[in-house]
């Protein structure tokens, strides 16, 4: 081996030495292209790494080397690359059979090229910052690339801001509960960028916002220049009197350090609660141009501007804020009106508005990523023939997304939270006595003495039994998942073993920051980024959870959030120093390591069994680690609704292809509340009331079309006859969704094996699959659920009907109905109150299993196989055990389906492969659905019987 070792360094030697006179040095898999520097923070040198066929590694430094850190995100790949190296004038490339890299000797510039020539991508400018934090140094980077008119781009993880396309929008990437940072971004020219940071990064403009003074000339509401006039007037219910102040600054979006009790800026002793604020007067822009606008709240806002409402009510709770982004038109030098009426909800209560004034647009839409501290610039260009293709390139150098246990497709029910023992069985034992079905039921947070967060223990007066309580969930055929967080109180004894060895963050001990349970205690979180802190998280849970046969792990508050509502430099001093360095480097990437702890150690201990996580942050990689993510702690309004389906799009897009929400919401509306308490009163259904129950009716139809069904939230509680009662169009629709789920397993199951062996997007875009189409570009309420079925959530209420466009390139079947719909057209659609839009492609093929209480009630022995003509078709039924890791083996099956639309022929391919347990024999019966002969969907519609033995046969249809 050393002699091997030897022979490839003096090989990559000679191979240096012969490169060296003509400004670059050619390595074992690229190329290092030397830069004559003109200042210090200019780049020195530019290396190109070839990952694989279309996959590029660049990184450039204004260091004499580069950094030897190993990516977090990057897996060490296995398979090398064919390449060559040329020097052409000033300009050396370095091509595969399948992409160029072609690198400017003046200026290191990259430019990007397909096997034909055709430009991709090229570079346009960087620059390099040099940083210092305690002790350690880096750059603040920022690379801009070329981006033509005609671009969308898609991905940055999950954001609440309902934008959608991202060219020409700006995005700050960092981690927050609601909000999931991903710096990977596809664009619908067929290819990626996957920025390698972990610090807080910046797509687009790389400034931060502004406070309104320092952009505008503000005036107050009498005309006097320097501010707007702040009105505060309190609750009749307090003894206050009204205050009037000049603001000039609406910068009211933290807690102060020095006091987390109170919002900085805002007036000390005045009580918000109940309140009435406006802030008002005029705003004067220098320059005239597009000003986009951040707004922050908590409570009820409005915006006015120039006397128009451009931000309609909007509520968050107050412990929860959220961000909203708009843009407005101004003129320079001309004075235009700005009101916010603000309703703040609660005693600390948040809100702010900035600004940044105009870029030009040639500049904004460019693809452009900042990085506030790096060792150097280091991204990775994927190409691909479509986005799945480079998707499956992020995933090739990611690693690849697991397959989710099968119970896991099922339904999950959820409520913050289940008390005792006893309610959380009994309510499984609900589901099966109205003959609900569901596979998982999950114990939330605090189910540990009051005082022991961390300990991993329940609390025996309302959990006495936590082994028996698992049996029995298990005896009723469904499974558990349980929240688990990586924070510890400082008087527990798992504290004080990671305390021991360095693996706590210190700060929020030292500043004695209490959380809200009880008298509030003291803890703080543990390092993840410390490989035997990592291994000790797991080996508490293992002694103290999983022996108890807990099925999955809710990974809460994985940012880490240590304290809400705080800066975010203080959140970087909770959250560090860390192993690796400090915390301003490695901000981001703490649920990715925290996802790593419990995947590697569930399967050290017990390889023969799917592991299951659910965070509520993520990064680029999560998907290795059979980890999927939920869009946090969202409001109940039908904005927030809205925002979830953007939001789980882009977050698919990223690259993760398991996400799921609160259906319903999780942070609740007073109104609501106070609609479920009289109703519980005198079963009377108020108006609220009705609009709650019609809330989440809509949510459930949009969440059984996502790639994990889950309903969790606060009060009103969240089971199906919680929320109306047997009869009741809400409780109708939402039994009949979570049936059709169930019949929908063969499908959705097969999709998640295409997720694993074709690199596959479950919840996906229109553009994924209509890319040639460009009226699909923006459209971010509708969405394909695997290659068959587009869904349309309903999101307004009282909307009994909705637009919708039908995608150019195929014909489009209503599910309900069978009739067929042109493609390449927009129309209204009906969305009675209990069905969601729903339409299926022509040329699809849709396996349709028994009704089941859960997922392995029965073998999927009768299959109703729905084939819609218009186009020829193909899918793939994939089957195995459901439950353990043998697929990795290769003990799984798969049955083709193909259709001939000209002839009219399915042909059912002899199945490939096999596993313990497979059926051998079963019936399809295909049901074909035409324009003359429309069917809606029925499990016992009559078509062609075909009994199979897993050898092929054609049948007409």
């Amino acid at each position: 081996m050393k002699l091997k070792n030897t022979s490839v360094y003096l090989l990559t030697g000679l191979l240096l030495a012969a490169c060296a006179g003509s400004g670059y040095q050619k390595t074992g898999n690229g190329v290092v292209v030397e830069v004559k520097q003109q200042q210090p923070t200019d780049v020195r040198k530019v290396r190109v790494e070839v990952m694989g066929e279309k996959l590029i590694h660049v990184s450039a430094t204004p260091e004499k080397n580069f950094s030897q850190e190993k990516s977090l995100i990057v897996v060490p790949q296995q398979n090398k690359t064919d390449f060559k190296v040329e020097e052409q004038g000033d300009e050396i490339f370095v091509k595969t059979s399948q992409v160029c890299a072609i690198v400017s000797k003046a200026t290191g510039e990259v430019r990007f090229t397909d096997a034909a020539g055709k430009q991709i991508l090229a570079e346009d400018q960087r620059s390099f910052a040099p940083v210092e934090v305690e002790g350690t140094k880096g750059y603040t980077v920022r690379q801009v690339f070329q981006s033509p008119d005609d671009e969308a781009l898609y991905g940055l993880g999950q954001h609440q801001a309902d934008e959608f396309n991202y060219k020409g929008k700006n995005e700050e990437l960092f981690q927050y509960n609601t909000k999931v940072s991903v710096p990977f971004i596809v664009s619908n020219k067929n290819y990626g960028v996957l920025w390698d940071s972990y610090s807080l990064c910046r797509f687009g403009d790389s400034r931060d916002y502004s406070q309104l003074g320092g952009v505008f000339k503000l005036y107050d509401k009498e005309g006097k220049e320097g501010a707007l006039t702040g009105t505060y007037v309190p609750s009749p219910r307090t003894k206050a009197e009204t205050l009037v102040r000049r603001e000039d600054s609406l910068y009211f979006e933290h807690l102060k350090r020095e006091d987390l009790s109170k919002v900085v800026n805002l007036p000390v002793g005045f009580p918000l609660g109940g309140a009435q604020v406006t802030y008002e007067g005029e705003i004067e822009p220098s320059e005239s141009g597009l000003f986009r606008f951040i707004l922050y709240y908590a409570g009820y806002i409005k915006v006015y501007i120039n006397n128009e409402l451009v931000v309609p009510e909007r509520w968050r709770t107050s412990w929860n804020p959220n961000s909203y982004k708009f843009a407005v038109k101004l003129e320079a030098g001309k004075r235009v009106p700005l009101k916010i009426e603000w309703n703040p909800d609660g005693g600390v209560s948040y809100c702010g508005l900035r600004v940044m004034d105009p870029v030009p647009d040639a500049e904004q839409n460019k693809l452009a990523w900042w990085g506030e501290m790096q060792n150097e610039i280091d991204y990775y260009f994927v190409y691909g023939d479509n986005m799945d293709d480079v998707i499956g390139g992020y995933r090739t150098l990611t690693g690849k997304s697991q397959i989710m246990p099968k119970w896991a497709m099922g339904y999950w029910q959820s409520r913050e939270r289940y008390k005792t023992q006893d309610e959380i069985v009994g309510t499984l034992k609900e589901f099966r006595k109205r003959q609900i079905p569901i596979d998982n039921i999950v114990q939330d947070w605090n189910y540990w003495p009051e005082d022991s967060w961390g300990s991993h223990e329940f609390d025996k007066a309302r959990f006495p039994d936590p082994k028996g309580m698992v049996d029995s969930i298990h005896a009723l055929n469904a499974r558990i998942m349980i929240s688990v967080w990586p924070k510890f109180y400082a008087t527990t004894e798992h504290y004080k073993e990671f305390d021991k060895n360095g693996w706590m963050y210190q700060l929020a001990v030292k500043d004695s920051i209490r959380d809200w349970i009880g008298p509030g205690y003291i803890g703080s979180f543990y390092d993840a980024y410390a490989a035997d802190a990592r291994k000790l998280f797991w080996k508490q849970m293992e002694d103290h959870l999983y022996t108890l046969g807990i099925d999955a792990w809710w990974m809460d508050a994985s940012e880490p959030n240590i304290r809400d509502c705080t800066d975010i430099q203080y959140r970087k001093d909770l959250s560090g120093p860390t192993a690796l360095g400090p915390s301003a480097k490695f901000f981001n990437a703490y649920a990715l390591m925290n996802a790593e702890a419990i995947y590697d150690g569930q399967r050290g201990v017990n390889n023969d069994q799917r592991v299951f996580l659910l965070t509520r942050s993520g990064f680029a990689g999560l998907q290795r680690y059979s980890t999927a993510t939920w869009s946090g702690d969202i409001a109940t309004r039908w904005e927030d609704m809205k925002a979830q389906i953007s939001a789980g799009l882009n977050f698919a897009v990223s690259g993760i292809p398991y996400w799921t929400m609160d259906i319903g919401g999780f942070c609740v509306e007073n109104r609501y509340v106070a609609g479920q308490m009289e109703y519980d009163r005198s079963g009377r259904e108020n108006a609220d009331y009705k609009e709650w129950r019609e809330l989440n009716t809509r949510w459930y139809q949009f969440g059984a079309f996502c790639p994990l069904y889950r309903a969790h939230g606060q009060f009103p509680l969240r089971e199906a006859w919680n929320i109306a009662p047997e009869g009741h169009p809400a409780y109708n629709s939402i039994l009949y969704y979570t049936k059709l789920r169930y019949n929908m397993m063969p499908y959705i199951y097969s999709l998640a094996g295409m997720t694993y062996f074709n690199d596959y997007t479950i919840m996906r875009p229109l553009v994924m699959d209509f890319t040639a189409d460009a009226n699909v570009n923006n459209i971010s309420d509708q969405f394909m659920f695997g290659p068959a079925i587009m869904a349309a959530p309903v999101y307004e209420y009282g909307a009994r009907s909705r637009e919708m466009y039908f995608p150019a390139g195929c014909g489009w079947y209503d599910f309900y109905s069978g009739k067929y719909t042109e493609g390449g057209q927009k129309l209204k659609v009906d969305a009675p109150y209990e069905r969601m839009p729903l339409y299926v492609r022509a040329g699809a093929i849709v396996p349709y299993g028994p009704d089941m209480q859960y997922s392995d009630e029965k073998p999927a022995e009768d299959i109703t196989l729905y084939v819609y003509a218009g186009k020829d078709g193909a899918f793939t039924l994939y089957e195995d055990e459901g439950v353990n890791y043998n697929y990795e083996k290769g003990q799984y099956a798969t049955i083709p389906f193909t259709y001939n639309d000209a002839e009219g022929t399915l042909t059912i391919g002899d199945r490939t492969g096999e596993f313990p347990g497979m059926l051998k024999e079963r019936t399809f019966n295909v049901v074909k659905v035409s324009k003359d002969k429309p069917q809606p969907f029925d499990l016992k519609a009559k078509g062609t019987v075909v009994k199979y033995d897993g050898k092929a046969q054609s049948v007409q249809i």
